[in-house]
């Protein structure tokens, strides 16, 4: 028996500092919010952010959350990877708004290349060109 899935309906990921993160995913990265909650009994806020108006991300923020235990081979979720058309100009764009990435590489399978860099709580983020 296998489920019968449609599609990845949302990607959910827990910050330690929620505005630092709603600037990042937001301004940075440019998902836009689709709706905004704050959750008074968790003090605890959940942003879901869409892309091309496709709902993609929660960003959820707790008091006090755990660290990622190790980089960037935890178990668990890797990272996340946003496919660009110019990998040469989104990582223009990380550079000036002072964001490190790591050095282009190409994926021996594809040939296409990729890059590396962390949101403010050091979760890989890839850009993948098309």
């Amino acid at each position: 028996m296998k489920l019968s899935l449609n599609k990845i309906h949302h990607i959910a990921i827990i910050c330690s500092d929620y505005q630092r993160s709603k600037k990042f995913y937001t301004e940075v990265l440019g998902l836009e919010i689709w709706q905004e909650h704050y959750r008074a009994e968790r003090d605890s806020y959940k942003l879901d952010l869409k892309i091309n108006e496709t709902y993609i991300i929660e960003l959820f923020s707790f008091p006090s959350p755990p660290s990622r235990p190790s980089f960037p081979e935890a178990a668990g979720l890797r990272h996340l990877a946003f496919e660009v058309d110019n990998l040469d100009t989104e990582i223009h764009k990380l550079e000036q708004a002072g964001i490190a990435h790591e050095g282009i590489r190409i994926d021996e399978l594809t040939q296409k290349r990729f890059t590396f860099f962390t949101d403010p709580d050091q979760l890989p983020i890839e850009l993948y060109e098309r």
